[in-house]
Parts: structure tokens; sequence; C-alpha cells
């Protein structure tokens, strides 16, 4: 055999004993290239995850499941950069500057994304809008049911010759609070801060109509207690009625103090609407960017896999 030819033929001999035996000294490019790959895939993976419990944490409706897909959502975020930092150098050790470029391009969108998702997470959590629904639907409709009951006991305990003023005044101070009631529910879903300060002043208004139809109904419940010497004694029948009137009186102004309180309260949850702004952020900008994310981690992924059938060939 020739002297150039033995050369030859020990070189490729060498060559297949140390594939044989492993000597080869680290990964090869294929190697590289399929972690490469693997990486973006679950990079994607996670990052479609945490859009989805996101998206979930607006959607529930209790506090316990907002926060438990919002810790969700923080875990498959923290996911996501954790395959952002090893595929970085994985990408910069192949030399691949398309890809490293679009991966850039991801972390911008995703940093976007992330300040935006922070924002959606921390008002969802907060659960103001279904708080204020829960009040409305709970305490101040138990207050204001109280509020109709004692009204009802005092007309059934007045005299008869005061009782069709007396209710007519009952009807009024009872519909003005039925009519907050029903304010309540378009005030928690509204989102415009000036259709919620005029409803507030609608309720203000019906609440000055409740207390005044109250201040009417104190005179009847709660006659002179001092009559003029050559006044006509009372009855002994009256007395305890005037003494009932007056008590479902002070105990209808009670529940109406409860009542306003609570509304207060429904107000002030309602103005806060973290659900609202939480759903409207989720449904009209969170979409743009979750789609540029995922249109940035599809382009290197394609990217890649044109690499490995280049490595191929």
């Amino acid at each position: 055999m020739a002297p150039r030819n033995f050369r030859l033929f020990s070189c490729a001999a060498l060559a297949a004993v140390s594939l044989a035996f492993g000597c080869h000294a680290g990964p090869t490019v294929l190697d590289r290239l399929d972690n490469a790959r693997t990486l973006t895939a679950d990079l994607r993976v996670q990052f479609n995850k945490a859009a989805d419990a996101s998206n979930r944490a607006v959607m529930a409706d209790t506090d316990e499941a907002s926060a438990a897909f919002a810790g969700d959502a923080e875990k498959t975020v923290k996911l996501v950069e954790a395959d952002v930092r090893a595929l970085t150098p994985a990408l910069q050790t192949l030399g691949f500057q398309q890809e490293a470029q679009l991966l850039q391009q991801f972390n911008q969108h995703f940093s976007e994304y992330r300040a935006l998702d922070s924002n959606i997470l921390t008002l969802a959590v907060e659960n103001t809008n279904l708080k204020a629904q829960r009040l409305s639907f709970g305490p101040a409709r138990q207050a204001a049911d109280a509020f109709r009951d004692a009204l009802e006991q005092m007309a059934s305990s007045v005299a008869a010759t005061d009782r069709c003023n007396v209710e007519g005044l009952v009807a009024k101070a009872t519909l003005a609070v039925r009519e907050i009631q029903v304010l309540q529910a378009p005030h928690i879903a509204e989102a415009d801060d000036a259709a919620m300060t005029r409803m507030e002043h609608e309720m203000a208004d019906l609440d000055a109509t409740a207390r005044n139809a109250l201040k009417s109904l104190s005179s009847v419940a709660a006659p002179n207690a001092t009559p003029a010497p050559s006044a006509t004694p009372p009855a002994p029948s009256a007395i305890p009625a005037a003494s009932s009137a007056a008590s479902a009186l002070a105990t209808a102004l009670a529940a109406l103090d409860q009542f306003k309180d609570i509304s207060g309260q429904i107000v002030r949850l309602s103005r806060r609407n973290s659900n609202v702004r939480s759903l409207e952020l989720s449904l009209r900008t969170k979409p743009a960017l979750s789609s540029a994310c995922d249109e940035s981690l599809h382009a290197l992924q394609d990217a890649l896999a044109q690499e490995g059938s280049k490595a191929t060939r």
C-alpha cells in the first residue's frame, strides 16, 4: 500500500475507533442543535400555559380560584425565564445569529407582556367587583329587607285614622331603597367613571327621599309626649300603639343606616373595578402581546428546524 494511501487509511481508522469508543471531546453540533430545539419547544409550551393560567385567574369566580390560577401563572413564567436563560448561550455556542435575534425579539415582547400580565393578575386577585356583588346580593339585601319589615310593622301598629298616610310614606321610603338596590348592579358592572358618578348622585337622592319619609313618619310614631293641660288624655290602648310604632321606626332607621354603610362599601369596591379592568386588559390589550410572543417562538422553531436539515446534509 502506498504511503499516502496508508496515511489516509490510518486517519479514517482512527476516526472510526474514536467514534466507536465515544472519544469525541464533547456534544456534537447535532446534539447542541437538538438541545436548542427542545428548549425552544418547551419555552413555547410554558409561555402558552402561563397565558392560559392568567386568563383563568381573570375568569375565576372566587378569591381562592383567582389566587390559585395567578400562582400557577407566576410559576410558569419562571419556567419561561429559565428556558430563555438556558437557550441564550446555547444559540451563541452554535453561532446562530438569526435564531439569537428571534430570541431577542421574543424577550422584548415578553418584557412588555410580563409587565401587563403582572398588572392583570394584581387586579384579578383583588376581585373587587365580585366582592361588591356579594355585598349587594347578601348584606345589602338583608338590610333593605329589614328596613321594609320594620316599616310594615310600624304601619300595622298606628291608629286606623293615620294608616292611609303612613302606608303611603312607607311605600315611598321602601321604593327608594329598592331603587338604590337596582342601581347597585349596573354600578358594579360599569367601567365609565362619569356614568358611575351619575348613579351615585341618584343613589344619594333616593337615600334622602327615604330619610325624608321617615322624618314624616316620626310625627305619627312619636306624637307630642306633653300635651296641653286641657287636652283630652290619650286612650290607654293608644299609648302602647304609639310606643310600638316608635320602636319600629327606630329599627327602620337603624336598618337604613346599615344599608347606606354597605352601599358605600359597594360603591368603593365597584370604583376600584378590578375585575372589569383585568377583563378588559385581557380581552383588548393582552392578545396582541401574546400573539407577538408566540409568533417569535414559532419563527425560532422554524429557523432551528431548517438549521437541522442543513446539519444533516
